[in-house]
């Protein structure tokens, strides 16, 4: 195997509509909008959302963003990507490898945001440690340097009304790379929200 670059550059993967319809780079969002602000993300308070920040121990440093929606689960996460690669073929395949070393069942399928996986993946259910089966959707837009991967569960896996709530709430997300370089694929940050009136 040489180390030459493929000729094909891997395309980035997201609907033809995105820049009007999000996700959106913090370029094209609406500047009057009231958004939440976490850094490398902003997401639009709606009726019924409630926000989780998912921290790392070890490091204390913010990994993800878990949002409540619609009785469905959506955790996202912004990465840095190339100008003009994408990232979520190649991530698919990676989670796709992942979920069946776990013993799970995965299939790709079209989805309103493009290509996604639904997957069946095991999860130790209950006190005793039985094994469960958890559905879950994970989808994936590539904007303009950044890549937004988003992982769906509860009822929005297989309710279409409850799909269509998170899409929506996916899709209103605003992603802010930040001029600074950063190598494709790390985590773009992630911080508290400020709170008016707290310290």
């Amino acid at each position: 195997m040489t180390d030459s670059p493929s000729p094909e550059t891997p395309r980035k993967a997201a609907p033809e509509d995105r820049a009007a319809t999000g996700p959106f780079d913090e370029s094209e969002a609406n500047p009057v909008r009231p958004y939440i602000d976490l850094g490398g993300i902003k997401i639009l308070p709606r009726e019924g959302l409630n926000l989780r920040l998912e921290v790392e121990e070890q490091t204390k440093r913010i990994v993800a963003v878990g949002l409540d929606y619609a009785g469905s689960t959506l955790q996202v996460q912004p990465f840095a990507a190339p100008r003009t690669a994408g990232l979520w073929d190649e991530t698919r395949d990676q989670i796709r490898q992942q979920i069946r070393q776990q013993g799970g069942r995965v299939e790709e399928r079209e989805g309103p945001l493009g290509p996604e996986l639904l997957a069946e993946v095991p999860v130790i259910a209950g006190p005793d440690g039985t094994a469960g089966k958890r559905l879950a959707r994970f989808v994936g837009v590539d904007g303009p340097r950044w890549f937004l991967r988003g992982v769906i569960g509860g009822a929005a896996t297989s309710d279409v009304e409850a799909a269509a709530a998170v899409e929506d709430l996916f899709r209103s997300i605003v992603v802010v790379r930040g001029g600074s370089p950063m190598p494709p694929r790390d985590l773009i940050p992630l911080r508290m929200p400020a709170t008016p009136g707290t310290a």
